[in-house]
């Protein structure tokens, strides 16, 4: 199946992480995204290596891992909008698009003749998408966006990392990723209005808006408090016990979220009397005696191996889980069950499909399919051109002469 997106066709200008996380997602989902590069240079991400996607020989290839983790289901054409027969191009381009995204620095395309105002005239349905660091409003408007900038300024950093530690950010991209997300979901939206109405308009997602719309429950804790939470490192702000535990072989997760599944991780652990104690006996009361109560657990948990909690809690519907590597992340069988990894013929891959993360999207009637594989740069520049603006093979030899594409 082609997917509930098939006929969209998305005019993509994104590169590095959020614009491409939001556009794969439209192209998984099934729309055509013609991914927009630079002559020669391409989007950053093609060099943010090694590592680099192994051929069949298992030496490196010429595409970097980075690039190819956000960009499926995308045709990449080269096109120089610093040139106005470039513009030109890109405006003929456009005018076949009902999707454009993008996420230069705010009014970085105004430059070119390809800002939203200049466009929407022209093109009143266009749904133009801008990700930015911080929108295009507000005095930080002109301001770059770098993920881990974002993180810092968010407030995310203040609220990881041990006590005593240096805040830290997290171990992936997050602010891009969920800036994306955000991007995405507002696309979909501004679809169906388009659908509706005919309009178009102008998506202004700013990485900073993003960021503080996920700090969720820690946001909410200090607008009810006006305290700023503190770093607690692997525990819960508002729920004990849900955090690592220590065991006598290494450490485990966790994850009691109510008195009933408390009452019967005692059970498991041999531990019923602390029902009895006013400390333990409420989840109220836990957490306003976390220090004690996390003591006196971390001295229960140590008593017996990490692979006999799991197990044992397992059997007693206790959340729980272990902490896992990579390798075995993508070794485990649920994982695996859910087909959470794809392979795909790739060019410069030889023989040797190239193994990406799968989307998580599962839908009964309409499944995401993976139609192509990351674009190499200017892979499909003749095919695009051909297709949609009927320029002949020797048009295109003529604009990759003059630096066109």
């Amino acid at each position: 199946m082609s997917g509930p997106l098939s006929g969209l066709k998305v005019f993509d200008l994104t590169r590095i992480l959020a614009g491409p996380h939001c556009t794969q997602i439209l192209g998984d989902l099934g729309a055509e995204v013609i991914k927009i590069e630079r002559p020669k240079v391409g989007d950053d991400t093609r060099n943010f290596a090694p590592p680099y996607l192994p051929d069949d020989s298992g030496a490196d290839s010429s595409e970097s891992a980075y690039f190819a983790g956000t960009n499926r289901n995308k045709r990449s054409i080269t096109l120089n909008l610093s040139d106005p027969e470039g513009q030109a191009l890109a405006k003929r381009l456009i005018a076949e698009s009902d999707v454009l995204a993008e996420n230069f620095k705010t009014g970085t395309l105004d430059k070119y003749g390809l800002g939203y105002e200049q466009l929407h005239a022209e093109f009143p349905r266009l749904i133009y998408c801008s990700i930015t660091g911080f929108g295009h409003t507000g005095p930080y408007a002109d301001r770059p966006g770098y993920d881990a900038l974002i993180q810092a300024m968010g407030g995310v950093m203040s609220l990881t990392g041990e006590p005593e530690g240096e805040p830290m950010k997290v171990g992936v991209s997050i602010a891009d990723m969920m800036a994306g997300m955000y991007a995405g979901m507002s696309i979909l939206a501004a679809v169906r209005h388009q659908q509706l109405t005919g309009e178009g308009q102008h998506i202004d997602i700013s990485m900073l808006d993003t960021h503080v719309a996920w700090l969720a429950n820690q946001g909410m804790n200090y607008l009810a408090t006006g305290e700023n939470p503190t770093r607690l490192g692997n525990l819960h702000p508002n729920i004990v016990p849900y955090q690592v535990m220590p065991s006598s072989d290494g450490y485990f997760v966790l994850s009691v979220g109510n008195d009933p599944t408390f009452e019967r991780f005692c059970e498991v652990a041999g531990c019923k009397e602390l029902l009895e104690d006013a400390q333990f006996s409420t989840a109220v009361e836990r957490v306003r005696n976390r220090d004690h109560v996390t003591a006196t657990l971390n001295d229960i948990t140590r008593q017996k191996p990490s692979s006999w909690w799991l197990a044992e809690l397992e059997k007693a519907k206790v959340g729980c889980g272990p902490i896992n590597t990579l390798e075995q992340v993508f070794d485990d069988p649920h994982v695996k069950a859910r087909e959470m990894t794809v392979e795909m013929a790739h060019p410069a891959t030889g023989d040797r499909p190239a193994k990406l993360i799968a989307s998580p999207i599962k839908m009964s009637e309409t499944p995401v399919g993976y139609r192509h594989a990351p674009p190499m740069l200017g892979q499909h520049t003749k095919e695009v051109l051909g297709e949609m603006l009927g320029l002949s093979a020797s048009d295109v030899a003529a604009l990759r002469e003059k630096g066109v594409v």
